[in-house]
């Protein structure tokens, strides 16, 4: 079946018309399969007139990563009659803002703690979108303060399908979360929980680039394995950005630290100075760095390897820990720290 040139009569959905979006996406899985389903479901989400299936269908088209629709739906939503789906497209819209420009994270929060939820799940929705603006301004400190809160909230929703979306979305976090925090079991255990239940190829591309990461202090292979999986998923669905992070940096960064770099290659500046310190070349690897900005803490930390830089591998660790709050790559200059003694 030609997803991309898929026609839908008209009175195709009629007799879903009483069903929920959860319900329907599970009938059509069963028809169809899940591809299938997944492209009919989000026509459906456009077509139907239900206001439920108008709300819901914002959290489907939001986690399967279709966000042109996305606009779409959150625009007939803002139209409703039913000031419900006003409010919930609001929301989505704040989140779509939050996600594509990463800005102003202080006005978001202020803006989503003004919205008074009518139910459960918007309530759930917006905590969540308040925990999503701390990770992108990396304040892990105060996701951690939110989790609890966020568990007893998901004990109030009642619509099966929106709970396992959420779910979803709160193991990427927690993915993330735990793993920053060098709790790295636990990390993964959620990791493996999100790519279970995911079907969204960016969502997945991206949970096996991160996986392979985790093991960076650990093993090559296994960490490489979810790398090229990673690959193998963004270069099938042709996800351009991911590919050239991984082909650019996650490889070349985990091939370095592993000193395996043969056929390895980088058109950035500061991985191929990585790779020339895993070659035993540091005087090729410090001009090379001398020429850019040392604005991240990884090409802090590449300067002071290559150097063998004790104040350039703490300020490195520092950055790690006071800017990022990332106490995971922060072994990085910290282990370098202790070689050098």
């Amino acid at each position: 079946m030609n997803l991309n040139n898929m026609r839908i009569s008209p009175g195709y959905f009629s007799s879903m018309g009483d069903l929920t979006l959860g319900q329907v996406l599970l009938i059509l899985s069963q028809e169809h399969g899940t591809q299938v389903a997944t492209e009919l479901t989000r026509k459906f989400c456009l077509q139907s007139t239900s206001d439920e299936i108008q709300r819901v269908g914002l959290e489907f088209l939001y986690i399967n990563g279709f966000y042109d629709d996305l606009y779409e739906l959150i625009d007939k939503n803002m139209e409703s009659l039913n000031p419900r789906n006003r409010v919930w497209a609001k929301v989505y819209k704040i989140m779509i803002y939050n996600k594509l420009v990463g800005n102003s994270f202080e006005e978001l929060r202020e803006e989503l703690k003004a919205i008074k939820a009518p139910d459960p799940e918007l309530k759930c929705l917006i905590e969540i979108t308040i925990m999503d603006t701390y990770y992108n301004q990396r304040e892990f400190g105060k996701v951690g303060n939110l989790i609890d809160k966020q568990f007893m909230l998901f004990d109030a929703i009642n619509d099966e399908y929106l709970l396992s979306c959420f779910n979803q979305r709160f193991y990427q976090r927690l993915f993330i979360y735990y793993w920053k925090r060098n709790e790295l079991i636990i990390a993964r255990k959620y990791a493996f929980r999100a790519l279970n239940q995911t079907t969204n190829p960016s969502t997945k591309a991206n949970l096996h680039t991160n996986l392979g990461l985790t093991y960076s202090f650990d093993t090559y292979y296994q960490g490489m394995y979810h790398l090229k999986e990673a690959l193998r998923i963004a270069q099938k669905h042709n996800l351009k950005r991911r590919i050239i992070s991984i082909e650019k940096y996650n490889i070349p960064f985990l091939s370095a630290h592993f000193k395996k770099v043969r056929g390895i290659h980088s058109d950035d500046i500061s991985e191929q100075a990585h790779i020339e310190i895993a070659k035993g070349n540091p005087d090729k690897a410090i001009q090379l760095l001398e020429g850019i900005s040392l604005d991240s803490p990884f090409k802090m930390y590449y300067m002071g390897l290559a150097k063998q830089d004790e104040n350039l591998l703490f300020q490195s660790y520092n950055d790690f820990i006071e800017k990022r709050r990332d106490y995971f790559f922060s072994r990085l200059p910290l282990n370098a720290l202790k070689n050098l003694k």
